[in-house]
C-alpha cells in the first residue's frame, strides 16, 4: 500500500547513521520485524527495517538509516527526506513488507542477531516483545565496526537490568583498551556461546552475506533449524 509521510524529525544517531520520524497520512498495520519501502521514483523502492513497535509507535514509523558517503543508495533517501523535512513536502512509501516478523505464539527463546543499523529490525522486535510482557528468554547479539556504531548501547543495557529475561551481548571488531565486551564477528561470538541452538528461534538483520552465513554455520554445526531462522535476506539467497 502506497502511503503518503510527514517527515517529522531527523537526528543523528552515530557517524552517518540517523534516526527518521515519520507521520504516514493514514496508520500502518504491521507485524514487529517488518520493514517499509521509501518510493524514490516509479520503479525505485527502498527498503528499510522499521525500528519501533507496532504496540508503541503512536502513529509514527522509526527508521535507522546508515547513510555513508559510499552508500549511494541510503544517502539519496536521506537527503530526500531532509528535503522534504526543510520544504515541509511528502514522501511516499510502500508498507507492510516482509515475513520475518516476530513468531508471537512461539514460547522457544529467542536470539536477536544484528549487524549495523540491522539493529533497527531487531530493536522493533525486543521492543514488542518488551511491551508485551513475553518471558521467553531473549539473547541479543549487536555486532559492529566500532564502539561509536553501537549508538543504543545504554538503552540495550538499561533494558536488560530490568527485565531478567533479556540478556544483551555487544560485539565490535575493532576495540579500544577500555572496551569491556566481546571483541571479533557477532556470528563466532554467538557460536562460542551456545552449545546447541536447536530450541531457539533466530531473528537475523545485516548483510545478506551474514545472513547466510549464520544459516549455514548454525544449521551445520548448531543443530539450528532453518524454519525457525527468519531474515529478510532468505527470501533472495
Amino acid at each position: 500500500m502506497s502511503i503518503q509521510c510527514k517527515v517529522k524529525s531527523i537526528e543523528p544517531l552515530a557517524c552517518n547513521t540517523y534516526r527518521i520520524l515519520l507521520h504516514p497520512e493514514n496508520p500502518v498495520t504491521f507485524k514487529a520485524g517488518q520493514y517499509l519501502m521509501v518510493i524514490m521514483g516509479e520503479k525505485d523502492k527502498r527498503p528499510f527495517s522499521i525500528a519501533s513497535s507496532p504496540c508503541r509507535h503512536q502513529g509514527e514509523l522509526e527508521l535507522h538509516i546508515g547513510a555513508a558517503e559510499h552508500n549511494a543508495y541510503a544517502l539519496e533517501v536521506v537527503e530526500a527526506m531532509k528535503s522534504a523535512l526543510a520544504n515541509d513536502t511528502s514522501i511516499m512509501i510502500d508498507a507492510p513488507h516482509g515475513d520475518a516478523w516476530i513468531r508471537e505464539d512461539s514460547k522457544r527463546p529467542l536470539l536477536l542477531i544484528a549487524g549495523g543499523t540491522g539493529f533497527s529490525y531487531v530493536r522493533s522486535i525486543l521492543d514488542h516483545c518488551v511491551a508485551q510482557n513475553k518471558e521467553n528468554p531473549i539473547y541479543l547479539y549487536w555486532g559492529a565496526r566500532d564502539r561509536s556504531q553501537l549508538y543504543a548501547k545504554a538503552e540495550l543495557k538499561a533494558i536488560a537490568a530490568k527485565f531478567s529475561n533479556v540478556h544483551f551481548i555487544p560485539v565490535v571488531e575493532d576495540a579500544p583498551q577500555d572496551w569491556q565486551g566481546r571483541v571479533g564477528n557477532v556470528l563466532e561470538a554467538v557460536s562460542e556461546d551456545f552449545v546447541s541452538l536447536e530450541s531457539h528461534d533466530i531473528y537475523i538483520a545485516g548483510r545478506f552475506e551474514m545472513a547466510g552465513a549464520a544459516r549455514e554455520q548454525f544449521t551445520q554445526n548448531k543443530q539450528a533449524r532453518s524454519d525457525r531462522m527468519f531474515a529478510d535476506a532468505y527470501a533472495f539467497i
